[in-house]
């Protein structure tokens, strides 16, 4: 008998460890077979709980049939997605020439002396002169010695990223194909996550799994919304100005104000460049311009942001920076969202101990010195 009653603890934790290992094999088999989708997918599910509220309200706009606010939607994916960036090609296709010459051209770009307000400037006024002093002995080909090295590992990483434009494609489309297939079923798609969420921790889980959507929704507001309006001024401005190249200007400043780097990486080189070519009333116009766009993400989005979600904004920009660094582009909505729920677990965690008076923690005595 007591041979018996020691063995069945055995045979039952080998039991539970073999399912365990069993059921551990197969979830990793599983992603490792979707793998090539995981970032399409990723990308559908956050497209389709950003702009879930947008689904809606166009269903009740069109006798609330879903089918036709789903054609409607994913018909605004693709002008999304797909359109921008076939524009983007046959621009720089077709700009390649002018973007050759104009680059052969500023070999005989006489440079000129730096103005006289710039060696006013307090700390760096007088730094900014030597060096500008510096590049207008050297000349042009000076100038374009220093230019060079950037220039060939601008073009190296540009002809690395035009070879994996076919897969860039594929992936577009398979996100809108896949978005198309959430917006028809959402309502069954989010009980049945819910329902996971909660068997895993209660109802605890089920406020994490409604959590993540609102640090989605926060993050599309907050961040998206923000670098179009941002960028969208800034190229206003750049072809108000009259700077080359303000579409393609214009595209980088969105991926800037993405990364949250902001567009005056892009518009204070364009100052530089207007006051330069000698047009003084555009450049001030511009630099106004620079500094308006420039700070206009510290008051819209913390507005954005909270429209989203009641979350910190330290913690949704610390997601989205880090995201960003650790997963690439997609990290941009799976940072906060990762962020968010362990800020929010831990935090009912904390709130759950007791303290020891109702008014708060006592602090302790100090004991005299001997």
């Amino acid at each position: 008998m007591e041979r018996t009653a020691t063995t069945e603890p055995r045979r039952e934790l080998a039991r539970i460890t073999l399912a365990v290992l069993t059921l551990g094999a197969l979830i990793l088999g599983s992603l490792w077979i979707l793998r090539p989708f995981l970032g399409a997918v990723i990308w559908a599910t956050m497209v389709v709980v950003a702009t879930w509220p947008l689904l809606l309200w166009l269903q009740r706009r069109l006798w609330n049939r879903r089918a036709l606010a789903t054609t409607v939607m994913t018909s605004a994916l693709l002008l999304v997605f797909v359109v921008p960036l076939s524009l983007a090609i046959v621009t720089i296709v077709s700009e390649a020439d002018r973007l050759t010459g104009w680059v052969k051209s500023l070999g005989d770009l006489r440079l000129l002396a730096p103005p006289e307000f710039i060696a006013k400037l307090p700390i760096v006024g007088a730094k900014i002169t030597a060096t500008w002093e510096q590049t207008v002995a050297s000349g042009a080909e000076g100038l374009m010695a220093k230019v060079a090295p950037y220039a060939n590992d601008i073009v190296r990483w540009f002809v690395a990223e035009v070879g994996s434009l076919g897969f860039l494609v594929v992936q577009f489309l398979l996100t809108v194909i896949l978005a198309a297939v959430m917006y028809s079923g959402g309502e069954g798609a989010a009980a049945t996550v819910r329902r996971f969420g909660r068997r895993l921790a209660g109802e605890r889980g089920d406020n994490a799994v409604v959590l993540a959507g609102q640090a989605i929704r926060a993050v599309a507001l907050g961040v998206g919304v923000t670098a179009i309006v941002q960028s969208v001024a800034g190229g206003v401005a750049l072809g108000i100005a009259g700077v080359p190249f303000a579409g393609l200007l214009t595209a980088v400043m969105f991926m800037l104000c993405i990364a949250q780097l902001g567009p005056t990486l892009v518009l204070v080189p364009a100052v530089i460049w207007t006051f330069w070519s000698g047009a003084t009333g555009w450049g001030v116009f511009l630099l106004i311009c620079t500094v308006i766009i420039g700070t206009m993400d510290n008051f819209l989005r913390p507005i954005l942001i909270k429209r989203g979600a009641d979350l910190p904004l330290l913690l949704i920009l610390a997601g989205v920076i880090g995201g960003l660094l650790a997963f690439g582009l997609v990290g941009i909505f799976v940072g906060p969202v990762l962020l968010a729920v362990s800020y929010t677990l831990l935090r009912e965690w904390i709130a759950e101990a007791e303290l020891p008076e109702e008014e708060g923690v006592a602090l302790p005595t100090p004991r005299p010195a001997s």
